[in-house]
């Protein structure tokens, strides 16, 4: 699989407590630009096969379609089939690796896997998925950071 973006980031909280906001369907607005909203989440989330149904764009543009879990390992790894249709679908993987007891190293590995987007694959699409990680990352450590505190 070529990857169009990868991007990584260290989150100073412990990979249980970021994968605890991943394994939390109706956050991914929070933290995945683009959402802009979750109207739904399979109960079973973040189980193989299980989906959340998202709403992607600004108005009147927005597009509804629902991304599909693929694999997932607790606190490891959770892999996605994003879809974003008629514009196509993305492979979005993210690991998480523990970096001493207090943090974690988050990567996302995006890729375009069918559809228009997938023809129209050239840097400017990988700068575009860049940006849009490196922030998508920026929020997610906020969101696990904040709950970490909220805990304490």
């Amino acid at each position: 699989m070529l990857l169009v973006a990868i991007v990584k980031r260290t989150v100073p909280a412990p990979p249980a407590r970021v994968f605890a906001v991943l394994a939390d369907g109706w956050s991914y607005s929070d933290w995945v630009v683009g959402t802009v909203h979750i109207r739904d989440v399979d109960p079973s989330w973040p189980e193989p096969g299980s989906r959340l149904h998202h709403k992607a764009g600004p108005w009147p543009f927005s597009l509804q379609d629902s991304s599909t879990v693929v694999s997932m390992t607790p606190d490891r790894e959770l892999t996605l089939k994003a879809g974003l249709w008629p514009l196509g679908q993305a492979r979005v993987r993210i690991l998480l690796e523990p970096e001493g007891t207090t943090s974690t190293r988050v990567t996302i590995e995006e890729d375009f896997e069918a559809g228009p987007l997938l023809m129209l694959r050239n840097k400017l699409n990988d700068l575009v998925l860049h940006r849009r990680n490196v922030e998508s990352l920026r929020r997610l450590s906020d969101i696990a950071t904040r709950e970490k505190a909220d805990q304490a």
